[in-house]
């Protein structure tokens, strides 16, 4: 059975890409832009993984991330331009599992996704 994953991504290039990508890795993929669409999608579809973008247009993933987390342990992985030290630990205290830096290569994303799954 796939990996139902949501994918949080306010840019439609990358959104695309990741989805099809994560697809050939056999990965169900779901897809929201920003945070309203994200968290109506977490509820609507309860995915077993997150992969939330920080700078999602008007909105910060992090607040996805800690919505999120008063509702459930899923499992978070921020996928982010922004990689320095400051972002990294502001996301993972915002509750992420894990943090990827852009630009993401599929292979080792996938290899995160099935990593935060067994913990």
């Amino acid at each position: 059975m796939a990996v139902k994953t949501l994918l949080v991504e306010d840019d439609d290039r990358i959104r695309a890409a990741l989805r099809l990508a994560l697809g050939e890795e056999g990965f169900e993929v779901i897809e929201a832009s920003d945070v309203v669409e994200g968290l109506a999608a977490y509820e609507r579809e309860r995915p077993d993984v997150l992969l939330v973008d920080i700078m999602l247009g008007n909105s910060d993933g992090r607040d996805l991330i800690r919505e999120v987390r008063t509702r459930s342990q899923v499992p978070i992985i921020i996928t982010s331009a922004r990689g320095d030290t400051t972002d990294v630990v502001a996301g993972l205290e915002a509750g992420a599992d894990d943090y990827v830096v852009k630009p993401i290569v599929v292979k080792e994303l996938a290899a995160r996704i099935r990593a935060v799954r067994r913990r």
